[in-house]
């Protein structure tokens, strides 16, 4: 009993602002200075009369979660005080939201993950180096915590660093074979338009996707802003056309869906229109916004591939190329 009173008293300290005087020990644990003893035991004194020495404490545990690359400490909290011991499947949730909201972020803060920049290769076959990505790997730390939540301890967050899977060796012979094509047309009429498409096209020209790599649309073609070019053009937006900056990429977007969609590659994020469009069939779509609306594959074929497009007056052309040695293991089977 006497136990449970000086658990239940240490953590109404903890909870009404005491926390300030827990300090992390080189083991990870909660450690508690003087002034806030004398705060509990006056507490316990003046309740129950009951005189209690220092040793009958029980601290709970903390578990310190750092970030790998800076040594900064990202968050510290204690399992028990989270309902570890008491609902597991409680805490295990709560562990998976803070995971999650590390990884991806949240409205206001943003995550670790961080998505590839793919590299692609300049006019005289040279590379240009993109960046590589990041993720947090949000099961491994789930798995991290839960193991450390009997005794607490410090646990680096395990951060990756995706580069891109390809051989330089290759990078010369990557145009010898189109291995898919996709093209559609449009109206030259519509300034505008074509000009977004344009600008879209270019920025998707010669990327390089290795093996196992995520194509982002929005990361390789960037924010859609006046400043890059881009000009008002009708878009759909909740089943209706209104005039938006960079209206018209979506068939950019669309185009080069139904050119990828001829290899052996996994769709990871793809949207429709709310309405019909005239420039592919139904559902062949893949609509985009940047900050919301990505169209996403990885190339899980094997082999790595070009992506080559060509813009003129009235079409788009999306052209998909490897190595002589690469083209039947590209293809979707």
């Amino acid at each position: 009993m006497k136990t449970w009173v000086i658990y239940f008293f240490i953590s109404v300290c903890i909870l009404s602002g005491c926390q300030q005087n827990l300090r992390v020990t080189d083991e990870g644990n909660a450690e508690m200075d003087e002034q806030v003893l004398d705060v509990v035991s006056d507490n316990l004194t003046s309740t129950s009369e009951v005189a209690i020495s220092e040793q009958q404490f029980i601290y709970p545990v903390v578990i310190t979660l750092i970030d790998p690359r800076t040594l900064q400490i990202v968050k510290t909290f204690s399992p028990q005080l989270m309902g570890f011991g008491v609902d597991d499947k409680l805490y295990k949730s709560k562990v998976e939201e803070i995971a999650r909201e590390l990884a991806r972020g949240t409205k206001d803060i943003p995550g670790y993950d961080q998505q590839m920049e793919l590299d692609r290769v300049d006019a005289n076959g040279e590379i240009i180096k993109g960046n590589p990505g990041i993720l947090l790997k949000e099961s491994e730390l789930v798995e991290k915590v839960i193991a450390a939540s009997y005794k607490g301890e410090d646990i680096f967050l395990p951060l990756y660093l995706l580069e891109s899977n390809y051989n330089a060796e290759d990078i010369p012979l990557m145009n010898d074979v189109t291995v898919a094509s996709y093209t559609t047309y449009f109206s030259s009429s519509e300034t505008g338009r074509s000009r977004n498409i344009e600008l879209s096209a270019i920025a998707l020209n010669n990327i390089v996707v290795g093996d196992g790599d995520t194509f982002s649309f929005n990361t390789m073609v960037g924010e859609r802003s006046v400043s890059k070019g881009y000009q008002p053009a009708p878009e759909i937006i909740n089943k209706q056309l209104v005039m938006g900056i960079g209206g018209g990429i979506c068939q950019t977007s669309s185009t080069l869906f139904n050119a990828v969609d001829q290899l052996g590659v996994k769709m990871k994020e793809r949207h429709h229109h709310s309405l019909n469009i005239g420039y592919v069939p139904t559902g062949r779509d893949a609509t985009v916004s940047y900050g919301t609306l990505d169209f996403k594959f990885q190339n899980n074929s094997g082999v790595p591939f070009l992506i080559r497009t060509f813009y003129s007056k009235n079409t788009l052309t999306i052209e998909l190329r490897t190595t002589h040695q690469y083209k039947d293991v590209l293809k979707k089977s």
